[in-house]
């Protein structure tokens, strides 16, 4: 995933800002986590994918 993305990248939840945090980086982000304050849910990033998929409730 690409850094950039972080300014157009929205919880789908609530649709409010997320934090990132970068576990394994090389060009790109490859491994961390997409958080979003608001809503105290995490998104996982594997392989340069975040998987921001919400659970279901």
């Amino acid at each position: 995933m690409k850094e950039s993305l972080l300014d157009i990248l929205r919880c789908p939840e609530c649709k409010g800002e997320l934090d990132l945090t970068v576990e394994k980086q090389d060009d790109e982000i490859e491994e961390g986590t997409l958080y979003c304050k608001s809503c105290d849910l995490e998104y996982p990033i594997e392989d340069g994918i975040p998987n921001m998929i919400p659970e279901e409730k």
